[in-house]
């Protein structure tokens, strides 16, 4: 991972010991066989054996080379990452798969257009302390960690800049100075990348520098590691969480029903059982959630295991992502439709972000 030297834990989690691809052409059948694989290690482990390349993830899924896209994909500033319990629920052979299509480059991320922008909700112009970031009132969000679990390839923040901007164990004292001396905000959002990849030992020490701020009643965590590597949920972190002074609030993302698998959802119940809310956000995304259907199986294996469906956002337009964008009309129908099958519980907030905007508007 090219993104995070400095986010925290062990050289040895970035670093690859993946060895899973014999020569071979890809096209004909897939080499990843799930039987062989060893489901029971640790996330740091599974973090290691993560896919790598282009080449790499469609060689394991028995699908053609792209011509165009390389080993770090069209923009090697932002290169493949996809760890093999994500990798798993994929299915072989299909290049519309709508998990793969979150994960695989593809040479329309080289397409410039209008619009498209490095930082398209203003997260730079935000910037308070240390990689902190203060856009509303009352919270804040803190970029904890440039490293995450997996390369989603519409991510927002796939040009931020983390090394320079973002916050960093040895750096986190200007934030927590930040947070201290202004006692109008009472929630912290831990953000990334995801702060999930940051080792417990780490994590836990930020944790309770935040809880230990009088004025903070809130914090707030968003990962999608409990998606992409379940393990990572463990009864030491329940228990962590449980402890705090704070009320935390735990918010995952997924976009589609086949993200949920058993053991996602096994984890998540865990922080449920623990008496931490879970929540989640997903985007609309062009060929991966945006139908009817999908959407309402999505949001009903949501709900039926405890996970409150929070807000669907409109895609933020960052620089090579144009392929997703679904219309607006289009997701304000999607919304009519939904609404018309769920119960309002099941319905998430149809929203847009706006650079220099008090707060995320709806649509």
């Amino acid at each position: 991972m090219t993104e995070a030297p400095y986010s925290g834990q062990p050289a040895q989690i970035l670093t690859t010991i993946s060895d899973l691809v014999p020569p071979g052409s890809a096209g004909v059948s897939p080499i990843f066989d799930p039987d062989s694989i060893d489901w029971s290690v640790d996330w740091m482990t599974a973090m290691r054996r993560a896919v790598r390349s282009a080449e790499q993830l469609r060689l394991l899924l028995g699908l053609p080379l792209e011509e165009g896209v390389g080993e770090a994909g069209p923009r090697p500033a932002f290169s493949t990452f996809v760890p093999l319990e994500f990798l798993r629920r994929i299915q072989p052979g299909d290049p519309l798969d709508p998990l793969l299509r979150q994960v695989l480059p593809s040479a329309d991320e080289a397409i410039e257009y209008p619009g498209f922008v490095s930082d398209p909700v203003g997260d730079m112009e935000s910037l308070a302390a240390g990689g902190l970031i203060h856009k509303y009132d009352g919270r804040v969000l803190l970029i904890a960690s440039g490293a995450c679990a997996v390369h989603c390839r519409y991510c927002f923040r796939r040009e931020f800049p983390y090394s320079e901007a973002g916050s960093r164990r040895e750096h986190w004292k200007p934030a927590i100075g930040y947070i201290r001396s202004n006692d109008d905000v009472h929630e912290v959002i831990l953000s990334g990348g995801d702060p999930l990849t940051l080792v417990d030992e780490n994590l836990f020490e930020l944790l309770d520098q935040i809880d230990r701020i009088e004025h903070v009643r809130r914090i707030r965590i968003h990962s999608r590691l409990p998606i992409v590597i379940p393990q990572r949920i463990t009864s030491a972190f329940c228990e962590k969480l449980k402890g705090l002074n704070s009320h935390v609030w735990f918010v995952v993302h997924a976009n589609h029903a086949n993200e949920l698998d058993d053991a996602c959802l096994n984890r998540l119940s865990m922080l449920s059982d623990s008496g931490i809310p879970v929540l989640n956000q997903s985007v609309l995304l062009g060929g991966v959630n945006d139908d009817e259907d999908s959407l309402v199986e999505f949001l009903e294996r949501l709900v039926d295991h405890r996970i409150t469906p929070y807000y669907l956002h409109q895609l933020d337009r960052v620089r090579g992502t144009k392929h997703f964008e679904v219309p607006i009309e289009k997701g304000l129908l999607l919304m009519s439709q939904i609404r018309s099958r769920l119960p309002g519980y099941a319905v998430p907030t149809y929203v847009t972000e706006h650079a220099g905007e008090s707060s995320k508007t709806p649509l």
